[in-house]
C-alpha cells in the first residue's frame, strides 16, 4: 500500500482525525513503541493500551493533544492473544521505559493493564477508558455477564492456525460495528472500521485476572453513557469498586476517537497526580 493510498483513508469528524487501523507503520510512528522511551522536563511518559478490534492508532488523536503538552507518549500494540500473554508483553513494554509512567487502557486493554502494572513502582496512575477492570481471580466474561451489552450478539467467531496452536478469534459483525463500538462516528468511517478490525481470541475473555494493579495504584475512569459495547453500568461498577477518579461523557465505546479532548483531559490529570508523586 503506498503513501497516498494510506493517506487517501484518512477521515475527519468535527472533532479529530482518525488514520485507520491497517495504516503503514512508516505513517503511524507516533504509534509505535522505541526501544527505551524517556521523559522529558520530569514529565512521565504515557502508555497508551489499545483494546479488542482496534490497533494502536485508535489513539492518534489523544498522542496529538498529549504531545503537544511536552508528553512522551508509547502506544504499543496489544497482541489480542490472551489476558496473561498480552499483559507480559504490556509489562516488556513498561520495563523498556525510564521514569514515571501513566498506563491507559481502553476496552480489554484496561484488563491488560491491570495486570501490566502490578508489581511495578514506576507506574504512577491508571487510566480506564470505556474499560474492563477485573479484579484478580475474575474474567472479563463474568463482568459482562452480570451486566450485559448488545456486543454478547454482535460478534462472530472465525476459527484460526497459528504455529501449531489454533483457537477461536472474535470479529465484531461489519453490519454490527457502527451500532454496537462507534455509533458516534461518521458510517464512512466505521466502514473502514469493520474492514480493517483486528480481532481477539475468545479466550482473553474467559481468562481470569492473575493481578488487580487498581487495587494499590491510584485511578481515573471515563464511562461512557452511550456505550453498547461495555455496559455503562458495569464501567460505573468498576469506577466505585477500584475508588477511581471517575468521568462520564455522552460517548461510544470508543471516546478516544470521538471525544478526545475529554480522554486527553483525563489522561492529563492522571499525569499531574503521577508528576506530584513522583517529586514528593
Amino acid at each position: 500500500m503506498t503513501a497516498s493510498v494510506v493517506l487517501g483513508l484518512i477521515r475527519r469528524t468535527s472533532r479529530t482525525p482518525f488514520m485507520v487501523a491497517g495504516c503503514a507503520m512508516a505513517l503511524c510512528t507516533s504509534a509505535a513503541a522505541p526501544a527505551a522511551a524517556d521523559t522529558s522536563g520530569g514529565k512521565p511518559t504515557v502508555v497508551l493500551v489499545h483494546g479488542a478490534f482496534a490497533d494502536a492508532s485508535s489513539w492518534n488523536g489523544v498522542i496529538a493533544r498529549l504531545e503537544r503538552r511536552g508528553y512522551t507518549v508509547v502506544a504499543p500494540a496489544n497482541p489480542l492473544r490472551s489476558l496473561s500473554n498480552d499483559s507480559t508483553y504490556i509489562a516488556s513494554v513498561l520495563d523498556s521505559i525510564k521514569g514515571p509512567i501513566v498506563l491507559v487502557g481502553h476496552s480489554y486493554g484496561g484488563a491488560v493493564i491491570s495486570s501490566a502494572a502490578a508489581g511495578n513502582p514506576r507506574v504512577k496512575s491508571l487510566v480506564y477508558v470505556s474499560a474492563l477492570m477485573p479484579d484478580k481471580g475474575e474474567s472479563g466474561d463474568a463482568l459482562s455477564a452480570r451486566f450485559p451489552s448488545p456486543l454478547a450478539t454482535a460478534t462472530r467467531s472465525v476459527p484460526y492456525r497459528a504455529g501449531g496452536v489454533s483457537g477461536t478469534d472474535l470479529y465484531i459483525r461489519p453490519d454490527k460495528l457502527h451500532e454496537v463500538f462507534a455509533a458516534d462516528l461518521p458510517q464512512s468511517m466505521t466502514k473502514l472500521m469493520a474492514a480493517t478490525q483486528r480481532p481477539v481470541a475468545a479466550t482473553a475473555f474467559s481468562e481470569k485476572a492473575k493481578a488487580a494493579a487498581w487495587r494499590s495504584i491510584p485511578s481515573w475512569t471515563l464511562v461512557a453513557k452511550q456505550d453498547k459495547s461495555i455496559n455503562p453500568d458495569l464501567e460505573r461498577f468498576e469506577a466505585r469498586r477500584a475508588g477511581s477518579h471517575t468521568v462520564e461523557i455522552d460517548s461510544s465505546h470508543v471516546a478516544m476517537i470521538s471525544h478526545p479532548d475529554a480522554v486527553s483531559d483525563l489522561v492529563l490529570q492522571a499525569a499531574a497526580a503521577a508528576t506530584s508523586r513522583a517529586a514528593s
